[in-house]
């Protein structure tokens, strides 16, 4: 059943702390309503809406709290009915792999290089495996990234994870999505970094539509190079640390990936 705001009361209030991210203090703070007692194992947790008011906190913020502590093993999101709480043993909690991989803070350089990584390799394995309709969902849901608006930061994150998760569906591999789920907190953390152009979203928006021709076409190298070229552009905006050398497209493409590019580049 759902918690009751009038029960949790102000134990919600957060505690200020200018040293440590927003998202890892609600994170606390949702760890210690439930461990401590206050939310049961199969208690369903308080909208979004109402947690963010609770917390008095951006929903962007209070989601990546909660896929954080999904990835632990406390809380489980179940479609259509909202964030439930999965446990509250803490022994379990510190043996879930997944837990321990969310609870270390990895660097930005070494988060981008595995999700370019994982990333890609999905991209190939769609270019032979997806349907037309999830190809079809994917030209869905870049336009609606197309749409957002560059000053709406939760938009912008929400519909480029959207389609970004969706074509990592579909590869149809079950492990590589929960690796790459994994991966998925820290990653709008870099992104929230970024303050892309109206400029620069467009042409996030035509490499999306690069990636969705090459995939139609079932064309594995050019889906391939096509979207490490896309997830490159971030990651030489975001890792900005000279001490090791960075990636380039040759760290992850070879000479037989070279794509066939279509003559009007960026139409579907």
């Amino acid at each position: 059943m759902p918690a009751d705001d009038a029960h949790l009361g102000e134990s919600w209030a957060l505690s200020p702390d200018s040293r440590r991210p927003l998202p890892e203090l609600i994170e606390q703070k949702l760890r210690e309503q439930i461990i401590g007692g206050a939310l049961k194992a199969g208690d369903r947790l308080p909208t979004e809406p109402e947690l963010a008011r609770m917390l008095d906190v951006a929903r962007s913020s209070l989601r990546t709290a909660l896929q954080r502590l999904q990835l632990q093993g406390i809380v489980e999101v179940r479609r259509g009915l909202g964030w439930y709480v999965r446990r509250t043993d803490l022994a379990a909690i510190e043996e879930h792999l997944e837990g321990r991989l969310a609870a270390k803070r990895f660097s930005a350089t070494d988060l981008l290089e595995v999700r370019i990584s994982l990333e890609t390799t999905a991209t190939a394995l769609a270019a032979v495996r997806a349907g037309d309709g999830e190809l079809d969902e994917l030209a869905k849901l870049n336009r609606r990234y197309q749409r957002a608006p560059v000053d709406d930061q939760q938009e912008v994150i929400e519909s480029d994870e959207e389609f970004h998760l969706a074509l990592i569906r579909a590869s149809h591999n079950e492990l590589l999505e929960e690796m790459y789920q994994a991966l998925v907190p820290g990653l709008q953390d870099c992104k929230r970094h970024a303050h892309p152009s109206r400029e620069v979203h467009n042409r996030s928006a035509n490499e999306h539509e690069q990636v969705i021709w090459f995939l139609r076409r079932r064309d594995e190298a050019g889906a391939k190079t096509a979207m490490t070229t896309h997830l490159l552009g971030l990651y030489n905006d975001i890792v900005t640390d000279d001490a090791e050398p960075k990636a380039t497209l040759t760290t992850y493409v070879g000479d037989h990936d070279e794509p066939r590019w279509p003559r009007s580049r960026g139409t579907t």
